[in-house]
């Protein structure tokens, strides 16, 4: 009999703002469920917010998952830049407009910086709309370095991020 591979807890940011973004969304987090031992154990409601970096393209649909999973850091990146290409993502230029784009915010409590991949997510601390879902579904999360996602939030009263219904 095989030991269980340990199951660790990750969130990932979700983004759209092309192609019907709200089901762009809701196909994500239905996906994530099915990536290999992996579960979505919540996700947040969907937020609208204005593009930073580029300006000039369409408002974001946004949102965070938490799931659980037996993946590697690198392997679960793997597996959600293969899902950005499934669902058509192109990169033209940072910051573009994008059909989806997946994010780890957090591993675990893993702080690191490898090719490709940096723990915690480098710029989180910093976008509303990023911290607004994340509060909504682990509002006691700490920020490896920035201290709890709700003081970081708190921080970010700058940024329109407005919750959507339904």
């Amino acid at each position: 009999m095989h030991p269980l591979p340990p199951y660790k807890r990750a969130f990932i940011g979700l983004g759209s703002n092309l192609s019907e973004p709200r089901s762009q969304i809701l196909k994500a987090f239905a996906e994530l469920d099915k990536l290999p031992q992996t579960r979505l154990l919540s996700s947040s409601s969907l937020y609208l917010s204005a593009p930073v970096g580029y300006a000039e393209q369409p408002d974001f649909i946004n949102a965070v998952a938490e799931i659980e999973t037996a993946l590697a850091p690198h392997q679960l990146l793997d597996a959600l830049l293969d899902m950005e290409h499934r669902h058509g993502r192109v990169r033209e230029f940072p910051n573009a407009p994008r059909i989806l784009d997946l994010d780890i915010l957090l591993y675990d409590d893993l702080s690191f910086h490898e090719h490709g991949l940096t723990l915690p997510h480098p710029r989180m601390h910093e976008r509303a709309f990023v911290l607004q879902p994340l509060h909504e579904i682990a509002p006691s999360c700490m920020i490896s370095g920035h201290g709890e996602v709700a003081e970081c939030l708190e921080r970010c009263t700058d940024q329109r991020v407005e919750r959507l219904e339904g």
